[in-house]
């Protein structure tokens, strides 16, 4: 057996037969651990390394599992006619796939090795060694770029965002894997036309990069706080209106770029 296929990770999550983050049918891998804390996180979960306890439908469940590169291609190889007829494969995410980014190298490199296709969901958020060490078994990089506001960045998520932004460069530079920029668009953050323009303008400066999804926000975890015994953050914030989200989708196309809601 190959040493790689015994690295150990923590997940929180395996999700079959999702239809999001990539193409075809995806099987996606959720990893525990994020160095950021966005206040509109739909997965809180994730944020702590730690296995954590949490009350969901009355019932107290654990979070988090420790799996080798192994079990996640057994699970894999039960989809496999599925990815073969979709085009689908093998998606990690979190959290920020990179906090385990050797269990993310060698999970990706295993799943690249038995013939599937390979995407990752991150933030870059990471030294770019840590990415390097990625690229070479990934066939897309669905990066999030927020905002290009150090500060706001920083106010809602912990942390500025000058490393991200300059790691997206580079991968886009590389040449290695189709880039995909990922945008939440967040009430109070980063909901205005202004602020879709720069984030749209900055993609489209990124060299091979054609296309920008937007993610509109959603309460979807909210139950999961109440779960942690954590208060929501985001209060009372109702989701944008579809004829907000459709003016954004122009603001984008009008840069030269795809643009696609949801994804």
């Amino acid at each position: 057996m190959e040493e790689y296929l015994n690295t150990r990770g923590r997940i929180f999550d395996i999700q079959r037969y999702s239809v999001h983050d990539g193409k075809g049918i995806r099987t996606i891998v959720f990893l525990k651990g994020c160095v950021l804390r966005c206040k509109w996180c739909c997965n809180p979960e994730s944020q702590e390394y730690a296995i954590q306890q949490m009350v969901q439908n009355g019932k107290t469940k654990t979070v988090g599992e420790d799996i080798t590169v192994q079990d996640a291609l057994d699970i894999l190889e039960k989809d496999r006619r599925y990815f073969y007829r979709s085009g689908g494969g093998l998606t990690l995410s979190g959290g920020e796939s990179l906090v385990q980014y050797e269990f993310a190298r060698d999970l990706l490199h295993g799943a690249k090795a038995s013939g599937f296709s390979t995407a990752l969901e991150s933030m870059a958020c990471a030294e770019y060694c840590k990415i390097e060490a990625v690229l070479p078994y990934l066939d897309q990089y669905l990066m999030d770029i927020k905002h290009t506001n150090p500060q706001k960045h920083k106010e809602f998520t912990g942390k500025e965002n000058s490393l991200m932004l300059e790691n997206a460069r580079k991968v886009a530079e590389s040449g290695q894997t189709e880039l995909i920029i990922r945008t939440p668009v967040i009430p109070t953050f980063n909901d205005t036309d202004e602020e879709i323009r720069s984030i749209a303008e900055f993609t489209a400066s990124l060299p091979g990069v054609t296309e920008i999804h937007l993610l509109p926000y959603h309460r979807l975890g909210y139950d999961k706080y109440v779960g942690l015994g954590r208060p929501y953050p985001m209060g009372d914030l109702e989701p944008p209106a579809k004829e907000k989200m459709l003016r954004f989708k122009a603001i984008v196309e009008s840069t030269g770029l795809n643009c696609v809601i949801g994804g």
